[in-house]
């Protein structure tokens, strides 16, 4: 039976216009509820099976029909740069053969290990997609190892990889970083090349996988076009959306993050936060987006436009965010503070912009700037730049503490984000005359 509502009138009238027939809100919901076999079992957090997926990728005898090219677009993508390691180099790697190679999964609580006899190498994969590392973690490893392979470590070569989603730099220097972003951009490149080998289950599966990476690292084409429509929805329907805010059930982040911003919702509207000043994209229950307003003037304010950024975040070339990513466990996390430049179209201009942002730490005591190998090569689309950018929250459904990592995090970085914010208007004034 269909219960009877009282007569149309504000905001029901609205509401209905908004919720039925509407084509917007229809493809959000269809977007949301895309089927994902690893979303599914609720596994896209779980380290472990991250690891489990990884380890039958790096095997050249599994399933996959890659051979052993992942394993080597892998090591090679980790070990590029760092040559100072001495073999083998990503040039070795380029060259070998791996086929032999063996890959173990917690052995001697290793994440992975990997063991090609014929190149006389190992390697030592630590994983941490949601953990942060431990002090000495990463030396024990390599000395379990040796110890491990008894007669078999006599003149073998290990070395480690560090792979993170958030691209921590490892506190051994014998590891190599990695990162899962690096990962979802080779990988299709391999399904491609490999197309004619591969299964179609196997191609579903990871195109599952990278979609669900994608998400996590916020590269999504697919979650960015919906974020953006969700904005524009918000913008074209604020009074109803407002009044379903008010009365609905918020999240404690999106509370919190209320609380410290105060009630705006968007649109870049100017927010104060202990005497420093934001311009707020947007906020929902999972992260808020923003730009200190030396940034945001910085770029001539809504005078300028930006191609190839028009679909992402607030349309700007940089942006900051903040997002809470919730624990294995569900009770605790890790709230984090991004900064990001994005996939501005100007080559030129973004790599300028890059190298001044990276430069801008020079003047700093400590420096929480820095950007990962080739963040300024053509072609590269998203380049994250902000270190040591975390703060545990021992209770996700406490508002108050949420807020309070939010202040500390806003603090911590202020001197990063002023000395940015120093630097940019001089690239974009050079933008402007070379254009």
């Amino acid at each position: 039976m269909i219960s009877r509502l009282p007569p149309l009138g504000p905001p029901i009238a609205e509401l209905e216009t908004f919720f039925v027939n509407n084509e917007h809100v229809a493809r959000i919901q269809l977007y949301l509820h895309r089927f994902n076999p690893i979303r599914v079992m609720r596994m896209e957090r779980m380290e472990i099976r991250h690891s489990a997926i990884l380890s039958w990728l790096l095997d050249p005898a599994e399933s996959h029909g890659l051979d052993d090219k992942f394993l080597k677009a892998f090591l090679g993508e980790a070990l590029r740069g760092q040559s100072m390691l001495g073999y083998p180099t990503a040039m070795d790697i380029a060259r070998a053969d791996l086929r032999d190679a063996i890959v173990r999964r917690e052995w001697q609580n290793i994440d992975i290990f990997v063991h090609s006899a014929r190149n006389n190498c190992g390697f030592i994969i630590e994983n941490k997609f949601d953990s942060k590392q431990h002090d000495g973690q990463l030396a024990k490893y390599i000395d379990k190892v040796m110890a491990g392979l008894g007669s078999e470590a006599e003149g073998l070569v290990i070395r480690g990889i560090f792979l993170t989603l958030y691209g921590e730099e490892p506190q051994d220097p014998r590891y190599a970083p990695i990162t899962y972003e690096a990962v979802i951009q080779f990988l299709p490149r391999l399904m491609k090349q490999q197309s004619h080998l591969l299964m179609s289950e196997v191609r579903t599966f990871l195109q599952h996988y990278i979609e669900i990476i994608e998400e996590e690292v916020g590269v999504s084409i697919e979650s960015n076009e919906m974020q953006r429509l969700a904005r524009q929805l918000y913008r074209e329907n604020k009074k109803v959306l407002d009044f379903i805010f008010e009365h609905g059930a918020g999240s404690d982040f999106a509370i919190a993050t209320a609380d410290v911003f105060g009630e705006v919702m968007g649109n870049l509207a100017l927010a104060k936060v202990d005497g420093q000043k934001f311009r707020v994209n947007g906020m929902d229950n999972q992260y808020v987006s923003f730009m200190p307003e030396s940034w945001f003037e910085a770029f001539g304010g809504a005078k300028l436009t930006w191609p190839g950024c028009e679909n992402w975040w607030a349309g700007y070339p940089l942006i900051a965010w903040l997002q809470l990513w919730p624990g294995s466990e569900g009770t605790t996390g890790l709230l984090g503070l991004y900064g990001e430049v994005g996939p501005v179209s100007e080559y030129e201009f973004r790599r300028d912009m890059i190298h001044a942002i990276q430069g801008a730490s020079d003047g700093l005591n400590k420096s929480r700037i820095k950007f990962q190998r080739a963040a300024a090569d053509q072609g590269k689309k998203y380049s994250k730049f902000f270190k040591e950018n975390f703060v545990e929250i021992k209770d996700i459904q406490n508002a108050e503490e949420i807020a309070e990592g939010i202040k500390k995090l806003l603090k911590r970085f202020e001197p990063e984000m002023a000395a940015i914010g120093a630097v940019l208007p001089k690239v974009v004034g050079h933008r402007r005359v070379t254009k």
